[in-house]
């Protein structure tokens, strides 16, 4: 038996290890987040994530046996070193992604997932924003990547010194290895059941965070690399509905007459409110500008300027976002486009050309089309989305001269502003109209703003003073341009629209915490008198309503509700991760991985969310919710979302 133990020393110092960091990081979790747990959670945290666990242990281990393998098969030493290098490469990784997990859930109250390693595709970005503002993170990281690393590969080494070939036979050590690969093929796969596991076996929460500690980030982050590659289909997380009652409940739910096509089911005329008026558009869409921090929605206050243009607009107070990331925001204001569990359309292969924006259509009016950006504009695949569906230009930081303050995501939004009024000042002087989408970067972590522009108010508390100030500046940056703006030659002849993509932060224990979807929403020079309006509203109702304050009549596929008009019911969508929340008048379904569904009461006064009793659920908003997701999913992969061709 000593013998045995000896000669499979490596693997089960591998082992250890490995077990060890996934276990200690899931308890450190726990004591860390013990204000969002109950005593119940703990069991079902603890033996899911004991599931997980082993299950990546298998998998990891099967590279390793093989090594083993071809040790023995060649009767050679030199393999040794492989072995070492192979499981101290496989705990960096585990270091890495388990070093960086209380950042995430810090920044997305989730584990390392599908946005972890979005991000990972833009390294000079990534590494500029951890540099300049997680320094002290990244130093921690990297010291304890390198520790684990090196130690490692030393205690991994010296565990082949203390083999004793001599003793155990080689045809004893073949049938363990082979022993040993088979429990790690049924480990890997977690269970006996029809299939192997997944998250969704090991979930038992409605909270997101709840149920991502019952994973370890690397499989977390491994898993989400394996959907990427098979985007997510509404249906196999949600359920199924037959093709023609997806495509009824949604052209019902629009509320719009004459659709025109079968093979573009939403397509239909919105009647415009306004006769075609030749007026420019103007679309400022604002980073990370949630609700919580303007004072006109109730919020903190930071945004004096923004709250001033409340009053000379119309302003809408209950408006909410599509999903958590820019390129959500993107494809809400852009294409109006239901939000899915999949990627957004910006990023997906099928929708980078001939996909409906409202670009595409103002191009058929002979505008001009523009998106104007402080960044680098291949972030997120923007540059691609934009050019292959009716944007006719595109000026980003390349084409900013001199900017006076660069951050790690782009130039400030005084300088973005700046070139913004120059590119539309060019487009007015071509005396045709003009579309631009100007999109803001300095609300965005690392919050890296120009010194000595603003200041927090007197007695303000603030939990996180960089991304507070940096809101503030975004709001001064925004107030200076309009300002500027009004006395420009376009500015009689231009319709502004200023939205945020989406909150700064989703926070709550709920499957979707409506409230951190609430974000502000103004237009501005319209024929609409200046105006409060309180309606549930969504981030896809806006493009259908820009649209007709231009007078624009050309068929879209939209289903957005045009706001200048009422409607017999209020509603709004968001995605959260899986999570998809439907909400029609303060009543919402939430439906959720493995067909769970849970139905709530939003109170959008006070911003409470109550859970409603299963049997008092709305089962005809369930399946209205349902046919919605699904069909965002079917309008996509079956290219259903564009214009006519004539």
């Amino acid at each position: 038996m000593r013998a045995y133990l000896n000669w499979l020393t490596p693997l089960l110092r591998f082992s250890l290890i490995l077990i060890f960091i996934f276990s200690i990081v899931r308890i450190g979790l726990v004591i860390w987040l013990n204000n969002r747990i109950n005593i119940s959670d703990l069991l079902p945290i603890l033996i899911g994530g004991m599931r997980v666990d082993l299950s990546s242990w298998g998998y990891l281990l099967i590279p390793a046996v093989l090594i083993l393998m071809l040790r023995l098969i060649f009767n050679t030493r030199n393999l040794d070193r492989i072995y070492a290098v192979y499981c101290s490469i496989v705990l960096m990784l585990v270091a890495i992604t388990e070093t960086a997990t209380p950042s995430f859930i810090a920044q997305y109250d989730v584990r390392p997932n599908r946005l972890f390693v979005e991000y990972l595709e833009f390294p000079s970005e990534v590494f500029s924003m951890l540099v300049h503002g997680h320094l002290l993170s990244l130093i921690i990281s990297l010291v304890v990547c390198c520790i684990v690393t090196v130690f490692s590969f030393k205690y991994i080494s010296r565990g082949f010194t203390t083999n004793n070939v001599q003793i155990v036979s080689d045809y004893q050590m073949a049938g363990t290895l082979l022993a040993i690969l088979l429990l790690s093929l049924l480990a890997a796969r977690g269970t006996v059941g029809h299939r192997p596991l997944n998250p969704s076996l090991v979930y038992f929460a409605q909270d997101a965070l709840l149920n991502s500690l019952t994973l370890n980030s690397l499989y977390s982050v491994a898993f989400a690399i394996k959907n990427s590659k098979n985007e997510k289909s509404s249906a196999s997380l949600y359920g199924k509905l037959p093709k023609q009652e997806i495509i009824k409940q949604v052209r019902q739910a629009a509320h719009r007459k004459n659709y025109l096509s079968e093979e573009i089911p939403t397509l239909s005329v919105n009647s415009p409110v306004a006769q075609f008026n030749n007026k420019n558009l103007v679309v400022i869409l604002e980073e990370s500008l949630g609700a919580r921090f303007v004072g006109h929605l109730g919020g903190s206050g930071l945004t004096p300027e923004l709250d001033k243009l409340y009053r000379q607009g119309w302003g809408f107070t209950n408006m909410y976002a599509t999903g958590t990331r820019s390129v959500r925001g993107i494809e809400a204001l852009t294409t109006g486009f239901i939000p899915s569990p999949s990627r957004a359309v910006v990023k997906l292969s099928k929708s980078q050309k001939q996909f409906f924006t409202i670009a595409s259509a103002l191009s058929k009016l002979n505008y001009t089309t523009q998106f104007v950006y402080g960044g680098e504009s291949h972030f997120d695949n923007m540059k691609s989305f934009f050019l292959g569906n009716g944007f006719t230009s595109i000026v980003d930081f390349h084409d900013i001269d001199n900017p006076n303050f660069v951050s790690s995501w782009g130039v400030s939004d005084e300088d973005l502003f700046i070139q913004a009024n120059i590119e539309l000042n060019k487009l007015h002087a071509k005396e045709k109209p003009f579309f631009s989408l100007i999109f803001t970067s300095s609300n965005h972590d690392p919050f890296l703003i120009p010194q000595g522009k603003v200041s927090l108010p007197d007695g303000f508390i603030s939990d996180n003073p960089d991304r507070d100030l940096a809101i503030k500046y975004a709001d001064y940056a925004l107030g200076q341009f309009i300002n500027n703006a009004k006395t420009q030659e376009y500015w009689r002849d231009t319709i502004f629209l200023i939205v945020a993509d989406h909150d700064v932060r989703v926070y709550g224990s709920e499957p979707v915490p409506i409230k951190s979807f609430h974000i502000p929403a103004v237009i501005l020079n319209s024929e609409q008198a200046p105006n409060s309006d309180s309606r549930l509203t969504s981030q896809i109702d806006l493009p259908v309503t820009l649209l007709s304050l231009l007078g624009v009549d050309i068929a879209t596929p939209m289903v957005g509700f045009d706001l200048n008009k009422h409607y017999p019911v209020e509603r709004a969508m968001m995605q959260y991760y899986d999570n998809f929340a439907y909400l029609e008048n303060n009543q919402a379904v939430i439906l959720m991985p493995n067909q769970q569904v849970s139905f709530w009461q939003y109170n959008p006064g006070n911003k409470s969310q109550t859970k409603v009793p299963q049997s008092q659920g709305n089962e005809d908003l369930k399946t209205k919710a349902l046919a919605h997701v699904l069909f965002s999913t079917l309008a996509y992969s079956e290219h259903r979302y564009h214009l006519a061709d004539r």
